[in-house]
């Protein structure tokens, strides 16, 4: 078996075998398939596209190129939630704890921030003591123990889609469907989670544009994962404007405790309740959409998601005693005030335009490995939909220098749109794909 008669076929529009696929998958991961090679073929796979089938046996193939996790002797079931990134979206730090203190086992292995969307362990280390770096067992040990852990990807699982996406990343050949899909589920299967809640935002803050891009990306996910045996369901999102209020890492991890002690933005809450009720039922925790509204909502009410949360903290060596007091959290030396510019109605918050301030001021990364200042970010004190009157606050910077404020506020201006008459903000969730 030859890469070039491969990579030929693929061209042609032929579907490949699963040994073909493997062929080509593990002797690039292994060194047998030059990088030039495997660009070409993931070229032709932009361009042709693959079958359900094939995208299966890619996924499967990335999955096993490493370690998989076996959890069955921890839990049954395992539930797990992926996010596909967006401005302002703290949901994991929300429903982890919620659905865990509801009896399910929670066992996510997640990512940092890159560009203008915000990473889970960004947000988690903002928590001085926060660790996210645990060996395999330890991970299995905090996952029996709590119901609950997260952590920072391990390099041995899945490791064909890091040195693939490396390369992707320089060939032009991130954006196709069964390559995005297949390198979220493999590192989902490779976690060992047997059932996965999809959280797929749409808009200008998402990486998939439009509602019709987000739904083929969910559907295509929802196949693979349902084609290996896992209990699988996707919730379609809206991101044309910042999820909740707080953009930044300290500042959204004080939201989702505000949050959990119901006192959150109400269409976080709202998108919390959603998802959480989705990974109850995949979990079997209840039978219907209803009943797993009112056992997330009693969680909240009860302080039982709030205590699960303090427990999960203080169990990966964070300071709990933020739970009490998100003053303890890092906090930034320079708190400003953006006035509205003129009287009327929100039109529009252009996400990606939020997002890329809180870059600017030093919230997230423009490239790998770039540092981050947990402490920095903006909150947004008013979204679409709202009555504003000019010289009203619309919105509050963090920083820590000068010089980023100037930089970050022609973005945050910029980000807004205006009406003279009543505006309603889009719907929030937009489909689930169960």
């Amino acid at each position: 078996m030859q890469a070039v008669e491969i990579i030929d076929k693929k061209r042609r529009g032929e579907e490949l075998s699963p040994e073909e696929i493997e062929h080509m998958v593990l002797g690039f991961t292994r060194g047998g398939v030059p990088d030039y090679q495997m660009a070409a073929w993931l070229m032709a796979v932009v361009c042709r596209g693959m079958s359900r089938q094939e995208t299966i046996d890619l996924t499967m193939t990335m999955a096993h190129s490493g370690a998989v996790l076996d959890l069955s002797d921890v839990a049954p079931v395992v539930v797990d939630k992926h996010s596909t990134g967006g401005v302002g979206d703290k949901t994991t730090l929300v429903v982890a704890p919620l659905v865990a203190c509801l009896g399910l086992y929670v066992g996510k292995m997640s990512g940092r921030g890159l560009g203008f969307s915000g990473g889970t362990l960004d947000k988690l280390e903002s928590i001085p003591g926060f660790s996210i770096d645990w060996t395999r067992d330890e991970f299995r040990h905090l996952l029996k123990q709590h119901g609950l852990v997260l952590a920072g990807q391990s390099a041995d699982l899945a490791p064909a889609d890091g040195k693939m996406y490396a390369l992707r990343d320089v060939t032009a050949t991130v954006e196709s469907l069964p390559l995005i899909a297949s390198s979220i589920m493999s590192k989902k299967i490779a976690a060992g989670a047997t059932a996965i809640v999809l959280d797929v935002k749409t808009g200008r803050g998402a990486f998939m544009k439009t509602e019709a891009q987000a739904v083929a990306l969910a559907e295509t996910m929802v196949q693979i994962g349902t084609g290996v045996g896992r209990r699988m369901s996707a919730v379609i999102a809206d991101m044309e404007q910042p999820l909740g209020l707080a953009v930044g890492n300290a500042l959204e991890v004080a939201e989702a405790i505000a949050t959990l002690r119901g006192d959150g933005p109400r269409d976080l809450t709202e998108h919390c309740l959603v998802v959480g009720a989705e990974m109850l039922l995949l979990g079997g925790r209840c039978a219907t959409d209803d009943d797993a509204i009112v056992m997330l909502r009693e969680a909240i009410s009860s302080g039982r998601a709030l205590a699960k949360f303090r427990e999960w903290v203080r169990a990966q060596g964070g300071d709990h005693k933020v739970v009490d007091d998100p003053t303890r959290l890092p906090r930034a030396s320079i708190v400003l005030p953006v006035k509205a510019p003129r009287s009327g109605y929100v039109a529009g918050i252009n996400a990606m335009h939020i997002g890329l301030a809180a870059v600017t001021l030093g919230a997230g990364r423009q490239k790998k490995g770039d540092p981050i200042d947990h402490a920095v970010g903006v909150e947004l004190q008013r979204k679409v939909g709202d009555q504003v009157s000019q010289g009203e606050t619309l919105l509050v910077i963090h920083a820590n220098q000068e010089q980023l404020v100037a930089e970050a506020m022609p973005k945050l201006l910029s980000a807004y749109a205006w009406s003279d008459m009543p505006v309603e903000p889009t719907p929030l969730i937009r489909r689930i794909i169960r």
